[in-house]
This record gives C-alpha cells, sequence and structure tokens, in this order.
C-alpha cells in the first residue's frame, strides 16, 4: 500500500518531493487541473490528505471487466423474482406514502412518475439503507491512478473536489467502490449537474434527505429526456405466429449494444396490435404511440412493449433486467 500521508501534494517547499510516477505523484499533479475547475487549494488539501491507495477497491474493479459477448444472457424470472419482492413492494409503499405531496409535486414539474423516483431509490439503495460505506475520495484517486479506466476516473475525484468546494462535507462522501454515492447512487458528476434541494435548507442532501434524494432522480430523468404521460412500457402475450424476422431491429447502437439488439424495430401500438400482441393487463396507449418489443425470457414467455421512457431508464443504468425491474416494481409500488 502506497501511503501519502505527510506529503504536501504539489506545493512549493514540500518536505517530500513525490515521483510523478507515485500515486503522491499522481495526486499532486491534479492541483493545477482542481485549481482550473474553481477548487481551492484549501480543499484540495482537505480532499487529498492522508490519502492511500485502496487495494480492495483495485481489486474489486479488475473482478467487474466486461462480459464476454459470447456468454449466454439468462433469463429474467429469477432476477425479478429477486428484485421485485413483497418486502421491497411493501417498503416503497411506505415511503411513497410518507413522501406523497412532495412526490407529486416533484410529477407534476418534471413528468416524472412518482413510482419510478420511488423504484430507483429502492433498487439503487433498498430505501437507503445499502448506501456503500467506501470513501469516495479515496476509491476515486485509487481508481484514477491505477490508469484502466482513467479517463472515466479522474474526472469525477475532481468532481468530487467541487462538490466540497460547495459546501458538501468531505465526511458525507462515501458510497460505492466504483464512487456512486446517496440515495440515488450518482457519480460526482451527475450530482454537481442533477441533485436538487427539495426540503429547502439550501443543500442538495442526496445521502440523509428523502425529499432531496427521490427530487434529484426526478432531475435526472426530466434531463435525460422522459416524457410526460407515457408509460415506460408494459407486459403484453405475443402470438406464436409472429414472424420475429419481420419485426427484427436493424442498427447496433452505439452504446450497450447487447442491450439494444434483444429489441424489435419500433413500430406504432396499432401495428403491435394488428400483429396478435396483447397486453396482460395494461390498457392500449394511444394508437400513435411507438414502442419496441423485448421478450427477455424467449417465445412463448411474457414479453414487454416498451417506450422512449423505457430507454431513459436505461440511461441510468444500461441493463434490461434493471430498467424493466424498475418499471416493474414503480408499477406495483404505485398500485
Amino acid at each position: 500500500m502506497v501511503v501519502a500521508q505527510g506529503v504536501n501534494f504539489g506545493e512549493p517547499g514540500a518536505v517530500v518531493q513525490p515521483s510523478p510516477n507515485s500515486f503522491a505523484g499522481y495526486i499532486a499533479g491534479l492541483r493545477g487541473k482542481a485549481r482550473a475547475l474553481g477548487v481551492s487549494d484549501q480543499t484540495f488539501d482537505r480532499a487529498t490528505a492522508t490519502l492511500t491507495v485502496n487495494d480492495r477497491v483495485v481489486m474489486l474493479d479488475r473482478g467487474a471487466g466486461p462480459v464476454s459477448l459470447d456468454a449466454p444472457i439468462p433469463d429474467f424470472e429469477p432476477y425479478r423474482r429477486q428484485h421485485v419482492t413483497p418486502a421491497l413492494i411493501a417498503r416503497g409503499r411506505t415511503v411513497y406514502a410518507a413522501n406523497r405531496a412532495l412526490l407529486s409535486r416533484f410529477e407534476a414539474e418534471t413528468g416524472v412518475p412518482e413510482g419510478i423516483m420511488v423504484a430507483i431509490f429502492g433498487h439503487e439503495t433498498s430505501y437507503g439503507s445499502v448506501n456503500g460505506s467506501f470513501d469516495l475520495i479515496r476509491s476515486l484517486a485509487t481508481l484514477a491512478y491505477e490508469g484502466r479506466r482513467r479517463a472515466l476516473f479522474e474526472p469525477e475525484l475532481l468532481a468530487a473536489m467541487q462538490m466540497m468546494e460547495k459546501g458538501v462535507p468531505r465526511e458525507k462522501l462515501v458510497g460505492s467502490y466504483a464512487g456512486a454515492t446517496g440515495y440515488p447512487q450518482f457519480l460526482p458528476s451527475v450530482y454537481l449537474r442533477d441533485a436538487r434541494d427539495a426540503d429547502g435548507d439550501g443543500f442538495a442532501d442526496i445521502w440523509s434527505s428523502q425529499p432531496d434524494g427521490l427530487a434529484s432522480i426526478a432531475g435526472y430523468f426530466e434531463r435525460a429526456g422522459w416524457r410526460k404521460g407515457e408509460p415506460w412500457g408494459f407486459a403484453v402475450s405475443v402470438p406464436a405466429g409472429l414472424d420475429r424476422k419481420a419485426v427484427a431491429g436493424k442498427t447496433t447502437a452505439p452504446r450497450c449494444p447487447r442491450v439494444f439488439e434483444r429489441h424489435s424495430k419500433w413500430l406504432s401500438m396499432a401495428e403491435w396490435r394488428a400483429l396478435g400482441v396483447t397486453p396482460t393487463g395494461a390498457i392500449w396507449p394511444d394508437d400513435r404511440m411507438m414502442a419496441t418489443l423485448l421478450e427477455p425470457d424467449g417465445p412463448g414467455k411474457t414479453a414487454y412493449l416498451l417506450t422512449s421512457n423505457y430507454r431513459v431508464i436505461l440511461d441510468y443504468n444500461c441493463s434490461n433486467f434493471y430498467a424493466l425491474s424498475v418499471g416493474l416494481l414503480a408499477d406495483a409500488v404505485s398500485r
């Protein structure tokens, strides 16, 4: 473990001048970048004092490599049973009831449904009970220094310093090993962009204020393009004779191609109905609304028609299983 304690990161007159290739040297080299972003030397020093490399963070990050494109995709149903449980639904309804007035206001302001805000809160941190305990600055500094994904983690480390400059206490900056923090599990750059103060105390406290956390989720979804009054999607039955090749998607998505390659091409609700696709419980939306078809467990099992709002959930976390479970949990919580 590389210990940086006692090193004056980048200041003239330091007793020890660290090697540029060392952890201490790397951190010292960030001072100018931080200054350019409005981070004072005092804040930089508070953020980086006594930093050390966290070897466990490096191990976890290396173990979270990309999934092989040849690996089979499992069925969705076991994931759904684990992430849309009666306990999560019941706790979500409690959060929903406790914040109903605020949630209603957030939905009116942003168009983002109350249930979606609550479902993200539940999915990300089990309604605030599992927030992560890693020191965010130390984790981000470790991952940036390690270098495998420096282009991602160095800007997030600097953004965390900007959060401190704007008044976020250093002790609030805890979360996942990869830098996500608070009830919504925002990266620092997302906090700077989308966090909202909903309880009026002048501070967007996504770590201990449910109103702030829920409003910040709504802010994210509004910016990402959520369309007011449009569902995320709904479960459907697909006739056995559907010509799936005729409705197959033809484009390759630049982001998360393996996620989007499972979606059909876009058709209107009227066109899906004409093909014999029927909702299992929902009422058909407007005939002109566009949707793609996803059969996560294959033909003959529950399928879903998904609107553009489903793509907004994917913007939050690019996983079909994640997005489907968020939508289903949102529906159950608000039912």
